[in-house]
């Protein structure tokens, strides 16, 4: 199939799960434990690896739009943990005693640090993990607003949602690019499942934990 056709086809299959993960993020029951400050913790280590994995790809791209792409995102995904940081703050925590990363790296991270072509690495990060941080986040503001917090949701609608959007169309834009073979395509699209896999196992774990309504980045 043409770049497009593939394109069009990925984009079903990629909504398809986003429905799925979304609705289940907003049904889900939230435990004892679970507040605003609860989710925003979980939020600074999604972005300090997203900034991160950014990084790692930016470093072996020989593609120069594709590699400006990704230091742009490094500069939003620091930003938003510096924002996040500090709205954690005004809640009244210490966050110079926090450590996103006392639990190491998530799945997803490792994951995401295995792929090798600029075609898997489109289609998972900015194709898929950034269409799927744009459904979180429309799920973590209602929650937020229903709280009573209107500084966070604030924030992720005004700020932060906005820069994921130009991530995701960062990947929907230059992915045809590196999709024009069969084997390319392959490679996409295998690597965008995984991800989705890897999104609903994630949720499912955070959920026997009591969290839901989790953010993107």
């Amino acid at each position: 199939m043409t770049p497009d056709e593939f394109i069009r086809e990925l984009d079903g299959e990629v909504h398809t799960v986003l429905e799925r993960v979304a609705r289940g993020s907003a049904t889900a029951e939230p435990g004892p434990s679970m507040s605003v400050a609860a989710l925003l913790k979980v939020a600074l280590k999604n972005e300090l690896e997203a900034a991160e994995e950014a990084a790692i790809w930016l470093v072996t791209e020989r593609d120069v739009d594709v590699k400006l792409g990704l230091m742009r995102q490094c500069g939003d995904e620091a930003k938003h943990y510096r924002l996040i940081e500090a709205r954690l703050t005004e809640l009244g925590h210490d966050m110079s005693v926090h450590d996103p990363l006392a639990r190491g790296y998530s799945p997803m991270f490792e994951y995401l640090c295995t792929l090798r072509t600029t075609a898997e690495r489109l289609a998972a990060g900015q194709f898929t993990r950034e269409a799927l941080a744009q459904e979180r986040n429309r799920v973590f503001i209602d929650w937020c607003e229903q709280q009573g917090d209107v500084e966070t949701a604030r924030l992720y609608r005004d700020v932060i949602q906005p820069d994921e959007g130009f991530h995701h169309q960062l990947g929907r834009r230059l992915l045809p690019r590196f999709v024009s073979t069969k084997e390319e395509q392959d490679l996409a699209r295998r690597a965008s499942l995984h991800v989705l896999g890897l999104a609903e196992e994630l949720q499912e774990t955070a959920r026997l934990a009591g969290l839901c309504r989790l953010p993107g980045c």
